[in-house]
């Protein structure tokens, strides 16, 4: 390797790298980060489906996390090989566009990346790899919008469905919990859901997600308004208040100090008297402005003083100070209100409506609800559970279930699960490739194969023998259609739509584009070059199980 730190020309050498810099080219390259996308894709392949199993991770400072979340995993890990961290990517872009289907998306990459290795040993070359592998990926779209079934807000039964899946293979997605969950996911995300031109628009940052430890799961609720962490400010303050009348101040009831260094000079006792006087004065007044709009509930987005608190308790009105912008902008959504910047500017119309504003105990926190909101644009779900891993997976699971409900309505479409949808595909790319011909074709194929990862894996979760379960789906599919899948629960082929196993088509869609874009980045790279400091390149050999 010590060509690439110094060239020769003419006979004299030149610098190109610094010292200790490393570098791997050409097929050593691709092998090395083909190598590590497997390795990754292993990590979280055991985790997919109802019987999949959970990882426990352990931080450096002691901090422990239990999940069966493909993108916490991968974050959790703390990958340092950049190829890892494309596969990090992947996870987070599904996580973030779909909220679910993490961990298929990165176990088909891995399936892509391994199925790649034996074309290029054939001496097909990388580029033809990615062009068969787009057109394969194109073409599945294509499919799934033809298998696909439509689906709207009306139908909450199948929305249910939808979201009783999407939390099957978390802790709390068995039982009674995954139905009774599942019902409040979908009444979330229909009541913050908005139709513009036709489209269903939903914000999934308007159902905010609270978790408080203790309780059971069964606890969990849906408040139609926002739940603030917040305490109320005075003890004097009522702690209930019906019909509320409801204000969001942007700005300080105290006295301000000034920004630049400023001195009062008093030579008499009566004067400080009067200063004193004077900032009482101005504090009241500044209580005199809300309560002289009618509010009886105050949301500051900054500080209340301890004098303006005596004033508004004496007025009865409930408040609490420094409350987070965003539960400020959520307020909005649920109550009507409109946030004010000076209290000269605030008036009636200003204030927002809520049936009833409550400080509440939970778990040894105060809190304030505000719920019975008319058709709020805004709610919050409280995740309750027994201990911290228990409320920290339930949330993880209603991130995704929301996820998923808000992309079947977003798209429009559900396909069936259980690995029928990714069987279908595989069986019509296979037809597919032969119309393409040429060397493409084994990329096709192989892209193909690698959708088949997914009910592999399924079956081999519930003690089922792979080899046999993917031919006796290849002969389902072939004489009965799109729907035979892998039933992980009893350990046999069904029919997935009669079970009601449905995901949202667009969490299919995600997962197959991101997968096939990381896979063409790491097949077109065939030389890594680190810099002096950086951790040194694997040179080749193998991974994560995969002989190379």
């Amino acid at each position: 390797m010590a060509s690439i730190q110094q060239g020769q020309i003419g006979g004299q050498q030149v610098l190109i790298l610094p010292e200790g810099s490393s570098r791997v080219i050409g097929r050593d390259a691709q092998r090395s980060n083909i190598a590590v996308g497997v390795a990754v894709a292993n990590a979280v392949k055991s985790t997919l489906g109802p019987r999949g199993m959970d990882k426990m991770l352990v931080s450096e400072m002691g901090d422990i996390v239990i999940t069966n979340d493909g993108a916490t995993i991968l974050k959790e890990m703390n990958i340092e090989h950049p190829a890892g961290k494309m596969m990090v990517e992947i996870a987070k872009t599904q996580d973030d566009e779909v909220g679910d289907g993490t961990t298929t998306a990165v176990v088909l990459a891995g399936e892509m990346l391994k199925n790649s290795v034996d074309l290029l040993d054939q001496g097909i070359h990388a580029s033809t790899i990615i062009n068969g592998y787009k057109a394969a990926a194109q073409k599945s779209i294509e499919i799934l919008g033809q298998i696909s079934t439509p689906i709207g807000m009306d139908e909450k039964k199948l929305l249910q469905r939808i979201a009783a899946i999407s939390m099957g293979s978390k802790t709390i997605g068995h039982g009674t919990a995954k139905d009774v969950l599942a019902e409040m996911v979908v009444n979330a995300v229909v009541q913050v859901a908005e139709t513009r031109d036709g489209k269903i628009i939903i914000d999934k940052d308007y159902i905010k997600l609270e978790k408080k430890q203790g309780g059971d799961v069964m606890q969990t609720q849906v408040i139609n308004g926002v739940l603030i962490d917040k305490e109320v400010v005075h003890p004097g303050m009522p702690k209930r208040i019906e019909n509320a009348r409801i204000a969001l101040v942007d700005v300080a009831l105290e006295i301000e100090k000034p920004e630049t260094d400023a001195r009062i000079q008093i030579t008499a006792p009566e004067q400080l008297t009067a200063y004193l006087e004077h900032e009482e004065k101005v504090l009241k007044d500044m209580v005199e402005k809300v309560a002289a709009t009618g509010a009886n509930v105050l949301f500051c987005q900054k500080g209340i003083d301890d004098v303006a608190q005596h004033y508004l308790a004496k007025r009865g009105i409930l408040a609490a100070r420094r409350v987070k912008k965003s539960d400020m902008e959520k307020l909005v959504r649920a109550t009507g209100s409109k946030i004010v910047t000076t209290l000269d500017d605030l008036n009636a119309a200003d204030l927002g409506k809520a049936g009833a504003v409550e400080e509440r105990k939970i778990s040894g926190e105060h809190m304030v609800f505000v719920e019975k909101c008319k058709d709020p644009k805004s709610v919050t779900i409280l995740v309750r559970g027994g201990s911290e891993h228990v409320v920290d997976e339930a949330e993880r699971a209603l991130t995704d279930a929301i996820g998923s409900v808000t992309s079947a309505l977003e798209e429009g479409k559900y396909v069936t699960g259980g690995g029928s949808t990714e069987m279908a595909l595989a069986m019509r790319l296979r037809k597919y490739a032969i119309e393409v011909g040429g060397r493409e074709q084994l990329a096709i194929t192989a892209f193909a194969e690698a959708l088949e990862v997914i009910p592999r894996t399924l079956a081999e979760s519930c003690g089922m023998d792979a080899i046999d379960t993917l031919v006796d789906l290849r002969t389902k599919h072939e004489k009965s259609g799109n729907v035979a899948g892998v039933d992980v629960l009893h350990g046999k082929i069904d029919d997935m739509k009669k079970l009601g196993v449905i995901e949202p088509m667009k969490v299919k869609k995600q997962a197959i584009q991101s997968g096939s874009e990381v896979t063409e980045l790491i097949l077109r790279i065939d030389d890594i070059i680190a810099s002096r400091g950086k951790p040194q390149m694997p040179q080749g050999g193998g991974m994560g199980g995969m002989d190379m």
